[in-house]
């Protein structure tokens, strides 16, 4: 069936909408909150935050959860059946993202770390040497206790915008979280622009790449809600690697590189990309390498080097990297496997559980590496689809195998293998895997990784999600379907 091309499914839309608007006002209460928030004190709605209040509105931010994860759903089906495209797709995501935008942070406080560490650059501190806690101020106090004393492991780029936002907000907390949100938000746009190209390359269906990416709750939620520069990093990566696919390489490398200055992640595609550009180029294999390497490397480092200096600050930033393996859950593969095993040896005997957690993630690294250099190797001939497919797959071994891993990090594969086709299984498995993943975390910002009943409760909704995506009555009460 040949899609309506501006066909927009009204009620599937506005049912997101009222999602997202439920998730934005239970987020004043159950969301990663101020510590002070002289907001809801001046209108009276203090109340949410604790007791009963705090109930009411968690109840009303699942709700909307749940009406979010039903209308993408739903969207999904239309989008299968060939019913809408790229449009309807794009309003959809447009009406779900604008209630987000003003939301109180949520499911992650970690907007609250990139505003102290603006501020660290704003006030002459190094925020590759010292922690939010040296500020003392209102933005540091509401940084979770996890990072008060940690460097920022994040790019010049990415310091250089919160410094700005700081500096243009007064420091000020409520005008800091929305000007950082709208400027994430320009990640969400370079994704619905690169988006429908990637697929055209990579042999994909754009509404579909579309519906999984940018319409998916796991990013709108995650990303936008929780406001992480993820969504800037991934959006700049898309938007790159669809230059280097259209031949316009040199500026493709630009914007790797200033993806890799939002966040280091963005360069694991890059190695592959030399390949692609190569395969277009003169010569010998060798010749070919060579040519396409010195202007990739002179764009690319060219640009990371004037975004360190424009920003003022070093490459301190890289050995900060480490300090995400503070982070301990079952995501990341190599911990949960020392962390299994430091438990079932210390039934019979207590060892320190640092020595199995080194080891798992020593061994997860070398494993890392070897999967990173055969992908890469393999792509050599630099065919489009072959290469930025084991990118994508490169990209997943990090996500998985790196020693802390959060559900957003999944979205870093899905932004490029979204282009790809997609069978109806893959489909299925993409659903259950987003839906569960956007529910892991409670809306405060804490892991709910090891609250199993929960977990399960979790898992039943993914599963119904996925299922609805294939048979629209999962349990066969209407008629409607017979």
């Amino acid at each position: 069936m040949r899609a309506n091309t501006f066909a927009i499914p009204v009620r599937t839309t506005m049912l997101g909408l009222l999602g997202v608007a439920l998730i934005a006002l239970g987020g004043m209460g159950a969301g990663a909150i101020l510590e002070r928030d002289p907001l809801l004190a001046q209108v009276g709605l203090s109340w949410l935050r604790y007791g009963h209040g705090h109930d009411l509105a968690s109840m009303v931010l699942y709700l909307g959860l749940g009406l979010v994860i039903w209308a993408w759903v739903r969207l999904g089906r239309l989008v299968r059946w060939g019913e809408i495209g790229d449009f309807a797709v794009l309003v959809a995501v447009t009406v779900w993202t604008l209630p987000l935008l003003f939301a109180p942070p949520l499911f992650s406080k970690d907007i609250y770390s990139y505003l102290a560490q603006g501020q660290l650059a704003l006030s002459g501190y190094d925020p590759y040497e010292v922690g939010p806690a040296v500020l003392q101020s209102t933005l540091s106090e509401n940084v979770s206790w996890v990072w008060q004393h940690t460097p920022a492991p994040y790019g010049p780029l990415f310091i250089l915008i919160a410094k700005a936002i700081v500096w243009a907000t007064d420091a000020s907390v409520i005008l800091g979280v929305v000007a950082m949100r709208f400027s994430l938000a320009g990640g969400l746009v370079l994704l619905c622009w690169a988006l429908p190209g990637l697929s055209r390359h990579l042999g994909g269906r754009s509404a579909i790449a579309l519906w999984l990416v940018a319409a998916n709750p796991l990013l709108l939620i995650h990303l936008v809600g929780g406001a992480h520069n993820d969504l800037l990093m991934i959006g700049l990566m898309a938007a790159g690697v669809l230059l280097v696919l259209d031949r316009r390489h040199v500026l493709g490398f630009v914007l790797l590189a200033l993806a890799f200055s939002v966040k280091a992640t963005a360069v694991v595609i890059v190695p592959f990309l030399v390949w692609v550009w190569a395969a277009r180029l003169d010569g010998d294999k060798r010749a070919q390498f060579r040519k396409a390497l010195v202007p990739g490397l002179v764009a690319f480092l060219g640009t990371f080097a004037a975004c360190t200096v424009v920003a003022g600050v070093t490459l301190g930033w890289i050995p900060a990297l480490r300090s995400s393996s503070m982070i301990i859950n079952w995501l990341s593969l190599p911990s949960a496997v020392g962390d299994f095993v430091r438990m079932v040896v210390n039934w019979f005997v207590y060892v320190d559980g640092g020595i199995f957690l080194g080891v798992a993630r020593g061994i997860g690294s070398v494993v890392l590496i070897w999967i990173a250099y055969t992908q890469w190797w393999a792509s050599r001939d630099g065919e489009v689809r072959d290469s930025i497919r084991r990118g994508t797959l490169t990209m997943l071994a990090v996500a998985l195998l790196s020693p802390a891993t959060l559900p957003w990090y999944f979205s870093w594969p899905l932004a490029l293998a979204a282009g790809f086709a997609w069978s109806t299984g893959a489909l299925v498995a993409v659903t259950v895997a987003s839906v569960f993943l956007l529910l892991v975390t409670f809306p405060n910002g804490d892991t709910a990784l090891y609250s199993w009943g929960y977990l399960f409760f979790a898992l039943l909704v993914s599963a119904l999600a996925a299922r609805s995506l294939v048979k629209p009555d999962p349990f066969g009460l209407s008629t409607r379907y017979e």
